[in-house]
């Protein structure tokens, strides 16, 4: 090699855009590519659930970004990200206060919403916005198959707390209910004799003595709770975070 040539940066055009660049994610993930077939994963996703691409929603933005990689030449078509590929994306769905609302993940972690209007709408609380009673019986609609573990039962105790401004779990309340789940699931082999979460929070709204609107604090507390009780550092697709989240936006609609 050469002596006395100044080493050049690496120019723009050959740094991929990874998923840390375009979403709120942490973890491994945040540092990986995005690649054609990442995109195209969350793509057939969306289409399944929605019948269609959103119009800039993570799989069109998954796509350009994609695009970006692939034509600087640090991607190739059929590259797909480890993580993604192990544990790849989900898109899931639940009716909330009269909005159809599709929660997307990557790997575990919330990358975006889509509400629309729903024929069926739920009673919600004052002035329409959705109560963490209510997003918790999204979740039970959304990830209600999933065994109850720690993380779901802290996340469901923080969202308690803040529905009803007391520090201490509620007797036969729903966190008491999500505790006992968790500990009893913790002792069970098998997961098809698990308590999940559909058995837990499918009448939540009726468990809190006091409810409230989902505000973005109420969402991020609960999230926090969430990650730190999950050795993955992750929220679950569709489940109380993805829920809470996707209400605290459409409370802010």
């Amino acid at each position: 090699m050469s002596q006395g040539q100044p080493r050049r940066p690496q120019p723009e055009d050959q740094v991929p855009i990874t998923y840390g660049d375009v979403f709120q994610v942490s973890g491994e993930i945040a540092n990986k590519p995005i690649t054609p077939q990442d995109a195209a994963t969350m793509q057939t996703a969306e289409n399944m659930v929605l019948g269609k691409t959103q119009k800039g929603g993570p799989a069109a933005i998954m796509q350009s970004a994609a695009s970006v990689n692939e034509s600087r030449g640090v991607v190739s078509h059929y590259d797909v990200t480890s993580a993604t590929g192990d544990q790849g994306v989900t898109v899931s769905e639940a009716v909330v206060a009269g909005h159809h609302i599709v929660t997307e993940s990557v790997v575990g972690q919330y990358v975006g919403t889509n509400t629309a209007s729903s024929p069926a709408p739920l009673i919600s609380g004052g002035d329409d916005q959705v109560t963490i009673g209510e997003a918790l019986e999204a979740a039970a609609l959304s990830a209600g198959e999933k065994p109850v573990d720690q993380s779901d039962a802290a996340a469901i105790q923080a969202a308690e707390v803040r529905a009803t401004g007391r520090m201490q779990v509620v007797p036969g309340g729903v966190a008491a209910k999500a505790q006992a789940a968790a500990s009893q699931n913790a002792r069970t082999m098998r997961d098809e004799d698990k308590t999940k979460l559909g058995d837990v929070l499918v009448d939540a709204s009726t468990l809190l003595p006091r409810d409230k609107a989902v505000t973005r604090e109420d969402a991020e507390g609960v999230i926090g709770a969430e990650i730190r009780n999950q050795p993955e550092l992750a929220t679950y697709p569709g489940g109380v975070s993805a829920s809470m989240a996707a209400a605290a936006r459409l409370n802010q609609k």
